[in-house]
């Protein structure tokens, strides 16, 4: 980038020189075009600096941002003049002994008590810290919503199973009420014929037994899938509220002097 500036300065430099030089006259006049060389020379110099000097500021141009993050001191009295026994960075801990106007009085988790502002204690934590805890509660969710898909579709492939060797315990059922409508017709032997008709009807109630319970197993896996993505979907739409309150917190503060901790 300074190649290019100084390149730009020269032509700068060259224009100037081109529109304040003029053609040495002859004759009487030699004197007095020797008396404009000197401002001449001084009016190139000039714009030359001016063209530096505009170049270099959009050089430097560089944008910038105020943080977040601040460090407060922890002292042994009420006062900027008292001695400062350590330095709290924000999210720092501590619990509340005394309270004047100005002034806590705190202990912090190893014990060391000490005085702060308490324009820079809050009840709540920080929005960083409520930040990363919702980002862990968003991310458990979606590991959550991740294992209920892979179970739904485990559940669906079963469902299908089910559904299948219903299907097939169906066509059996009617098989066996065809078989039982020929054995009524048939004449001969009525012994005969009732002991094989108990013996179907036996069957027949086993397979509608059977079938009841395939019905009510699937009936069980489908509350159960509908149930757990009703409850992912209330947890994902509550951290969603969560992250709308938090993120209004997270705007830039202006970084206090250290005079004023």
């Amino acid at each position: 980038m300074w190649r290019q500036a100084s390149r730009i300065a020269n032509q700068c430099a060259s224009k100037a020189s081109n529109a304040t030089m003029t053609p040495a006259p002859t004759g009487l006049s030699r004197l007095h075009y020797a008396s404009n060389l000197v401002p001449q020379a001084m009016t190139r110099k000039l714009l030359f600096a001016l063209c530096l000097l505009l170049l270099g500021s959009g050089v430097y141009a560089e944008t910038k941002y105020v943080i977040d993050q601040i460090v407060i001191t922890l002292r042994s009295g009420q006062s900027n003049q008292h001695q400062i026994l350590r330095t709290l960075p924000s999210g720092t801990r501590m619990e509340v002994l005394e309270k004047s106007d100005k002034y806590s009085r705190v202990r912090l988790a190893d014990g060391t008590e000490g005085w702060v502002l308490n324009q820079y204690l809050t009840s709540t934590p920080i929005a960083r810290q409520r930040l990363a805890a919702a980002e862990k509660k968003l991310a458990e969710l979606e590991a959550r919503n991740t294992r209920l898909k892979e179970e739904l579709a485990a559940t669906s492939s079963k469902e299908s199973n089910l559904s299948k060797q219903y299907a097939a315990l169906k066509k059996q059922d009617e098989k066996l009420n065809e078989e039982l409508n020929r054995l009524r017709r048939v004449a001969a032997k009525p012994l005969q014929l009732e002991n094989e008709n108990a013996r179907l009807k036996k069957q027949l109630l086993e397979l509608e037994n059977e079938h009841e319970l395939v019905q009510q197993e699937n009936q069980m896996l489908r509350d159960s899938a509908e149930r757990e993505w009703f409850l992912t979907g209330a947890g994902v739409i509550v951290l969603g509220i969560i992250l709308g309150l938090i993120a209004p917190s997270l705007r830039p503060r202006k970084k206090s002097s250290w005079s004023s901790l």
